[in-house]
């Protein structure tokens, strides 16, 4: 069933007349269901044409400004079936060229002065079909996908001067036309090629999907539409960083819905010209999202730093615990980089013992993202084979929002360690018992010397909640820690030059330095343990 009724006959005969292709004609005249858009266009046209009950010679509507246009109806036939006559002949072919960008090539067709040939050339299956063979050669690992649309700012500028036409059309007959009357060019572009891109590949659209399609059109013909509305409305248009070109979507729409309309038709041909040349492609991109990989890791080496050690451009350590454990990630899963972070970070001359410090690997623009668990035990039984200094346990995948769970252990939780105590006086058993019995001892830490660098200068109070002393000898203990996290053991030791209060020193009334320092455990019950 035809989808117009003979309240839009008039519109839809003005339209057609001056150059808007069959679909955008649905657009305007408020068609919002499905079926009608995905109709071939000689189909379209061919219902269109009988809808409107035209003369068999030549179709003439009343333009009141420009003056009216002839459109012959055999010319209209005849750039029907040359699209219909893609494959045989080669012209006006769509194809992808070396550089990635798709363009039409020797079009003989009438291109829509509305959306710039995208619901013309751009909806046809050999289209679809060239995008899905790129997505296909990209291999990427996918089992459904988004697909991201962008089309050039200046249609936006083109489909408002259609809506001031057909709105002046309308008044003339009281009949009103709001601008959210019209369906989108996205949304009519998307009934029509999500089923054939879903059909083609395979696997369904999905607006929540990790892995994204993005197409994005542009039209160099027509580039400087846009640019009148900067000089009305200049606040509309600010260069931004992160933007080649201040004509954006949004800048040109805020600038549209700001601009009166009588200075807009002053500014610009409405209905708009018809353009010698469609919209072409020059970029399809795949990319998926983020993946993230999370576990616990032991530290065995007292020479090896957490992340790469870098001074001034020169690397320090060969390696880091972060690029032992990324390193077999970023092969697997195919991705282009990581981000690693932890449960808070030991010194390079620090070992982190017992259940090991939580971590967590954002691994961006996997290419590979499905895994079974006995191929993630196999990973990381890889990566324990690889080194002595390190060893993970507990590896799985895990959600971006389960990594809070590892940041809030950072300062909330606690962590035990054990550190081994030189004193420049000789001591006895009785002159340590003493700290055995000191509980939730409160501490005052300036930063320390050693950190000012990246981190800002402040005083942090900090709770030691128990001590344990083991006698060695005269001049060495052994003291066994379990303080709030963040805590600075080190310093709690020696006293940083008085910048942490009280300390080791000043309770035992002895210059004490650490010697060695291990992180027995991190009290943060994430990622959940796992059976071996």
């Amino acid at each position: 069933m035809f989808p117009l009724t003979v309240e839009n006959k008039h519109v839809a005969q003005l339209l057609l007349s001056t150059g808007t292709c069959p679909r955008c004609i649905f657009r305007f005249c408020g068609v919002d269901f499905h079926a009608p858009y995905k109709l071939p266009c000689k189909e379209l046209l061919n219902e269109l044409q009988k809808f409107l009950e035209t003369a068999k010679d030549e179709l003439v509507s009343e333009v009141p400004n420009p003056p009216p246009k002839k459109i012959r109806l055999q010319e209209l036939e005849d750039g029907i079936d040359g699209m219909d006559n893609l494959s045989q002949n080669g012209e006006g072919k769509t194809s992808i060229i070396e550089d990635g960008s798709i363009a039409s090539k020797n079009s003989n067709l009438n291109v829509c002065n509305v959306c710039l040939g995208i619901l013309q050339d751009f909806c046809e299956k050999e289209f679809i079909k060239k995008v899905c063979q790129k997505v296909e050669a990209s291999g990427f690992e996918f089992t459904n996908l988004v697909l991201s649309i962008s089309f050039p700012p200046q249609l936006s500028v083109r489909e408002h001067a259609a809506w001031l036409l057909v709105k002046q059309e309308m008044g003339k007959q009281s009949l009103s036309l709001g601008r959210n009357d019209i369906v989108q060019l996205k949304e009519a572009y998307k009934w029509i090629t999500h089923p054939l891109f879903s059909e083609e590949l395979g696997v369904p659209i999905d607006g929540k999907s990790l892995f994204e399609v993005s197409v994005v059109f542009a039209h160099p013909e027509t580039v400087e539409d846009c640019h009148f509305l900067r000089v009305i409305c200049p606040d509309c248009f600010k260069p931004a960083k992160n933007k080649k070109s201040v004509f954006t979507r949004m800048a040109v729409m805020k600038a549209l819905n700001k601009i009166k309309e009588e200075d807009f038709c002053k500014q610009f041909p409405c209905p708009p010209n018809s353009p010698k040349a469609v919209c072409s492609v020059v970029e399809i991109e795949c990319a998926h999202g983020a993946v993230f990989v999370a576990g616990r890791y032991n530290k065995y080496s007292r020479n090896l730093p957490q992340t790469p050690w870098i001074i001034d451009g020169e690397r320090k350590l060969d390696s880091s615990v972060e690029e032992l454990i990324s390193d077999h990630l970023l092969t697997v899963f195919k991705a282009e980089s990581f981000n690693f972070s932890s449960s808070g970070r030991e010194d390079v001359d620090v070992r982190t013992l017992g259940n090991g410090r939580p971590f967590a690997i954002e691994l961006v623009n996997p290419h590979r993202v499905h895994f079974t668990s006995q191929e993630i035990k196999e990973l990381q039984q890889k990566i324990n084979n690889s080194s002595n200094k390190i060893q993970v346990r507990d590896l799985q995948l895990v959600t971006r929002e389960a990594i809070g769970h590892m940041k809030e252990g950072e300062e909330e939780k606690t962590k035990t360690y054990s550190a081994l105590i030189w004193t420049n006086k000789a001591i006895q058993r009785k002159d340590i018992e003493f700290l055995d019995d000191i509980k939730d001892l409160k501490i005052d830490q300036k930063t320390p010397l050693r950190v000012l660098h990246r981190r800002p200068l402040a005083v942090r109070t900090r709770i030691i909640h128990s001590m344990e002393t083991h006698y060695v000898d005269e001049h060495h203990f052994r003291l066994y820690l379990k303080t709030q996290a963040g805590t600075y053991i080190k310093e709690f030791v020696h006293g940083d030059f008085g910048r942490t209060k009280p300390n080791i020193c000043s309770l035992m009334d002895v210059t004490a330095d650490i010697l060695e320092l291990d992180v027995e455990s991190v009290d943060v019950d994430w990622p959940p343990a796992l059976d071996d």
